[in-house]
C-alpha cells in the first residue's frame, strides 16, 4: 500500500480504488492537529531560552579558567541553539503562535540568535516545501543534488567541485559554517523584488554585529574565539546534518514535474528520524519530518501525535542514529532505480550502460 493510499484509509475514505488524496481531504484529516496552544509555545520558548542563556552563562564563567571546558560546553550550547532555530522554523510556518505578527516578531529575534535572517530564510524555506522532491524545481532551500546523468554531463572540473561540495568535511563542516557565518550576511544574490527579505538580512546583521561587538568588548576576544565560533560551528553542523537526513536517504522520492505529487513527496521524500527521547526534545520533534511536510501548520509539539495516532504512517521506513550514518555515502539520484547512490555505485552503473 502506498503512503497516499494509506492516508486515505486514515482519513476514513475507501482504499479499494487507490487515488490521490486531494488537499481538501488532507486538511480535513489533519485539521485537529493544527491547533496552536499559546501556553505550550510560550513554555517551549521560555524554557529553551532559559537553558540557552544558562549554558552561555556557564561558558562565560569558564573563560580564562579552562579553555577546554569552554569548548566542551560549546556542544550542548549548540544543541540549545538548534532547538531555538526549530522554534524559529515553526514561527516561519505560522504554527508557533496564532498571531502572524507575533510569529514574525519572535522569529526575527530568534533569527539574530541563530544568525539566520528570518524573513529571507522563511521565503526560501517555503519554496523548499512547495517543490521538495521535484527534479525540475531544485535550487532554493535544498542541498544541491544531481542525477547520475546530470553528473556525468558535467565537465571534469564541475564534477570535482560537486564531489568537494558533497564531501562530509565540507557539507557538515566548513560548508555549513560558511553558510551561516558568511553567506547569510549578504543579499546580493536575492531576487530584486524580495524587498522584505533584503531588509531582514541587513537588520539581522546590524543586530548581530551590535550584540557580538558588545559581548566581545565586555568579555574579551576569548569570548568570540573560544566560545562563539565553536558554538556556531557545532550548531551549523548539527543543523545541516538534520536537514540532510530529512531528504537524503533511501528509499526517498524524486520525480520530474509531470509525475511529481506533493503529497507523495511529503510522505515518501521526507524521513522519519527516530531519535532518543532527549534528542527529539532538543530538536523539537523535527525528526517527524514526514508529518511536518504533510502539513507544515502543525506545531512541533503535535507532530509525534500525528505519527502515533495514524497507523498508516507507521509503515514509513525509520532512520535511527546508527542507520543514518550510511546516508553520508549517498551522493546522486539514480532515476532508473529510484534510489540515492554513492559515487562508486554511480560509476559502476555508468560503466555498465
Amino acid at each position: 500500500m502506498s503512503s497516499t493510499t494509506a492516508l486515505r484509509v486514515a482519513a476514513g475514505t475507501e482504499a479499494a480504488e487507490p487515488r490521490q488524496l486531494d488537499h481538501a481531504q488532507l486538511r480535513t484529516t489533519l485539521a485537529p492537529y493544527r491547533r496552536t496552544s499559546h501556553a505550550a509555545s510560550v513554555w517551549q520558548l521560555a524554557s529553551t531560552l532559559a537553558i540557552w542563556a544558562g549554558l552561555w552563562t556557564a561558558i562565560v564563567l569558564t573563560l580564562g579558567v579552562a579553555w577546554w571546558l569552554t569548548i566542551l560546553l560549546a556542544f550542548p550550547t549548540a544543541l540549545a541553539t538548534v532547538r531555538l532555530f526549530i522554534l524559529q522554523h515553526d514561527c516561519g510556518h505560522g504554527s508557533f503562535f496564532r498571531s502572524s505578527k507575533l510569529n514574525h516578531w519572535v522569529g526575527s529575534i530568534l533569527g539574530v540568535l541563530t544568525m539566520t535572517p528570518y524573513h529571507c530564510w522563511r521565503r526560501e524555506h517555503a519554496m523548499h516545501h512547495a517543490s521538495s522532491g521535484n527534479l525540475d524545481q531544485r535550487g532554493i532551500g535544498d542541498i544541491n543534488t544531481l542525477t547520475i546523468a546530470e553528473f556525468y554531463a558535467l565537465t571534469p572540473w564541475q564534477r570535482f567541485a560537486y564531489r568537494v561540495y558533497r564531501h562530509p568535511l565540507v557539507l557538515f563542516g566548513v560548508g555549513s559554517f560558511f553558510h551561516f557565518a558568511v553567506r547569510q550576511r549578504f543579499s546580493h544574490d536575492l531576487p530584486k523584488d524580495w524587498r522584505k527579505e533584503r531588509i531582514s538580512v541587513h537588520t539581522t546583521n546590524i543586530a548581530l554585529f551590535a550584540l557580538l561587538g558588545g559581548l566581545t568588548w565586555l568579555f574579551g576576544w576569548q569570548f568570540f574565539v573560544l566560545a562563539y565560533l565553536p558554538v556556531l560551528f557545532f550548531a551549523a553542523s548539527i543543523g545541516v546534518w538534520l536537514f540532510y537526513v530529512q531528504h537524503q536517504f533511501n528509499p526517498t522520492y524524486w520525480e520530474h514535474e509531470e509525475n511529481w505529487d506533493r503529497h507523495e513527496a511529503a510522505v515518501e521524500g521526507s524521513s522519519f528520524y527516530q531519535l532518543p527521547r532527549v534528542l527529539h526534545w532538543l530538536t523539537a520533534n523535527i525528526g517527524y519530518h514526514h508529518v511536518h511536510h504533510l502539513d507544515s501548520r502543525i506545531p512541533n509539539y503535535r507532530l509525534h501525535h500525528v505519527h502515533d495516532e495514524h497507523e498508516s504512517l507507521h509503515r514509513i521506513d525509520r532512520l535511527t542514529l546508527w542507520s543514518s550514518i550510511a546516508c553520508i555515502n549517498l551522493k546522486l539520484w539514480d532515476e532508473q532505480r529510484k534510489r540515492m547512490v554513492s559515487f562508486r555505485k554511480a560509476r559502476q552503473l555508468q560503466q555498465a550502460n
